[in-house]
């Protein structure tokens, strides 16, 4: 809606751009009086992290698409929903992927913050055992650990994905 509606764009992408400049651990002291302390008061501030960015990213992608692909797609009898599905969203998935890609690392953060300032089990938490116990072996050792896990999901995952659908689409120079 915000990539074919100006006056959507104006009003909500000013939101949105707005909200994603809020750091998504701010979000956590709303998340813990909504949800309580639990994984769900995790979920909201770990998808907050990472959707303004996606919308930001679809937008972005969809505005972008060659006018004559869609003229094309006109021409072929693509009206509606089938000139979106079988025109406009296959030729913004550059755009789509590198959304995820950077959506990924956005959320991979706000889980640490989240865990570290509210509650969880996973690595956040055990950093924060190590800080109380004045462990920096602990410290340390998460911190390589959650690097490493960031770094490893990212190049493993999302950089495989993006750099394959850049090689489909003949912009294999971008990877």
């Amino acid at each position: 809606m915000l990539a074919i509606n100006k006056t959507a764009d104006e009003v909500l992408g000013l939101l949105i751009i707005s909200m994603q400049s809020v750091p998504s651990v701010v979000w956590l002291p709303l998340a813990l009086l909504w949800f309580r302390l639990g994984e769900a008061s995790i979920i909201f501030v770990i998808v907050l992290g990472g959707i303004w960015n996606m919308i930001l990213n679809t937008v972005t992608g969809i505005k972008n698409v060659e006018p004559t692909l869609v003229r094309c797609g006109k021409n072929l009898g693509y009206k509606g929903i089938r000139l979106f599905s079988k025109v406009i969203l296959p030729a913004s998935l550059p755009h789509l992927i590198t959304g995820m890609r950077l959506s990924w690392a956005f959320c991979w953060r706000a889980l640490m913050a989240a865990e570290i300032l509210g509650t969880g089990m996973g690595l956040g938490q055990i950093l924060m055992w190590g800080r109380e116990l004045g462990n920096m072996e602990t410290v340390l050792s998460v911190m390589i650990i959650i690097a490493f896990t960031g770094l490893i999901t990212d190049n493993l995952i999302f950089k495989r994905i993006e750099d394959n659908v850049y090689r489909k689409w003949g912009l294999s120079a971008h990877s």
